[in-house]
């Protein structure tokens, strides 16, 4: 029904607000007529005891009720002049002529203003009985329920005074007051409720203004304007889901221009090799070089680097997506380690690079690791400093323990890396030098993926410069428990 969320906030705040000033008019209503019908009652008991004493002296004055029976207007004013008003002036509305009533019928029906009250004056719930509990001034049919209070004169009973049941008041300013209470309770209710969806509707604009600002920035995020950002303006839960969207913002935009960096870098590394492969290609097309086994073998290198891109791009995105097969033991990492280099130790030579392992560990250092993942870890940095290292270098690697953990080092000479170049290493396709001859540099995927693995096994991969003026890669795995 409402699809504002502005307008669901003013319905809730303007029902919420209604029900507690409803229940509170209800609550004072309910605690004044409490307090004043005990009052009433106490200033009845009083009043209909000073009436008593008042037809007691008019008892003893006249010696009997005959001058009374029947002198309907001498009732009214005894019953005013005798009774606790502030005037002795019969009011209008108590003149009234019995019509084809009998005299004695008392009380008359209350005129409309005062009919209609919920409590009434104290005149029209009294009736006059003699020693006989006959009535003077009454009705027949209401004898029943009186509650009956002695008129006595020399110690006897000469009448009855009367009294209805239920609420009643003495004087026309008390029942003035309960009326203006009532109309006085309306009137606050109602203004209360005014002045609460006044304020329900301001707040409402207040807390919907953010929400509106966020939906409209999630909308221009959806279609691709990842450069939307909201202003944060308070530290309460709308602010904090105003900083999440600039994070969750930051990522996709983050992502968006990764995304189109690895298009644009795929299409440069496949373009390089292809276009190498088929100028080979239409070269041997044209006769300009004979079909010799030279050349097969210039064309399968060609080959064999477009399968390696290939191969290192199914890797990455295997590793990205966390889709590569990890079949974890307790495995030897030092051991892994010695075997890999053993078995590169051919092309070390070959490139005069001296390497050398210093395992300073006592005892064997056993990770949860899949031993075919930390083999390949290995053998991607060391063809990494094979590939990078300068001829007659050298390359040192060191394993030690640090607390709970596992910790590798691989240190080569020149050529070194710039500070600033050091946190983009791991980026996929990023090389040093973008000059460097792609038949040993690769295609600069070799540290994303080795990132990766290491992130698999819950551990820590970072780049800084070498003592020995090249690269340090330093590695650190939890030992397992």
């Amino acid at each position: 029904m409402f699809k504002s969320i502005r307008a669901k906030l003013f319905i809730s705040f303007l029902l919420t607000t209604i029900l507690v000033v409803l229940g509170m008019s209800w609550f004072m209503r309910w605690s004044l007529d409490r307090g004043f019908s005990r009052f009433i009652e106490n200033r009845q008991k009083e009043h209909v005891a000073n009436l008593v004493d008042s037809l007691s002296d008019y008892y003893a004055q006249h010696q009997g009720w005959q001058s009374l029976a029947g002198n309907r207007q001498q009732w009214i004013t005894l019953l005013w002049q005798h009774g606790p008003h502030s005037s002795h002036r019969t009011p209008p509305w108590l003149k009234h002529e019995p019509g084809n009533e009998p005299a004695s019928a008392w009380p008359p029906p209350p005129p409309p203003d005062v009919g209609n009250r919920r409590i009434r004056p104290l005149e029209f719930s009294v009736m006059l009985l003699d020693a006989d509990k006959s009535i003077i001034f009454g009705r027949p049919e209401l004898a029943g329920q009186l509650k009956l209070q002695p008129i006595t004169y020399q110690n006897r009973a000469v009448g009855y005074l009367g009294v209805l049941p239920g609420k009643s008041v003495t004087q026309l300013i008390e029942l003035e007051f309960i009326e203006q209470q009532s109309q006085a309770f309306v009137w606050i209710a109602a203004a209360a409720v005014l002045l609460s969806a006044a304020f329900a509707w301001l707040l409402a604009l207040v807390l919907g203004r953010p929400v509106k600002r966020i939906t409209a920035a999630a909308q221009a995020l959806a279609v691709g304007h990842y450069e939307v950002r909201l202003p944060v303006e308070s530290k309460d839960e709308l602010g904090l889901l105003a900083r999440d969207f600039n994070d969750m913002a930051s990522a996709l935009e983050q992502a968006e221009h990764t995304r189109k960096r690895w298009v644009a870098d795929i299409s440069h590394e496949l373009r390089t090799p292809l276009a190498v492969l088929r100028a080979e290609l239409e070269a041997l097309q044209d006769g300009i070089r004979p079909l010799a086994q030279d050349s097969v073998d210039s064309l399968l290198a060609d080959v064999m680097r477009l399968y390696r891109l290939t191969e290192d791009l199914y890797q990455l995105s295997l590793s990205d997506q966390g889709a590569l097969s990890y079949r974890k033991m307790p495995v030897d990492p030092a051991r892994i380690l010695s075997d890999d280099w053993q078995t590169l130790q051919p092309e070390f030579d070959k490139k005069q690079i001296r390497t050398e392992i210093s395992n300073a560990l006592q005892e064997p250092a056993i990770l949860h690791a899949d031993p075919d993942r930390l083999s390949q870890l290995f053998r991607n940095l060391l063809r990494n400093s094979l590939n990078y290292t300068d001829a007659g270098g050298q390359l040192q690697i060191t394993l030690y323990r640090q607390a709970n953990c596992l910790s590798i080092d691989f240190n080569d000479s020149a050529p070194g890396v710039t500070g600033r170049e050091l946190p983009l290493l791991f980026d996929r396709f990023y090389r040093v030098e973008a000059s460097r001859s792609r038949n040993h540099g690769g295609a600069g995927l070799g540290l994303a993926i080795c990132r990766n693995i290491v992130l698999a096994h819950h551990g820590t991969i970072s780049a800084q410069p070498s003592a020995l003026g090249g690269l340090m890669i330093h590695l650190e795995f939890p030992l397992a428990v």
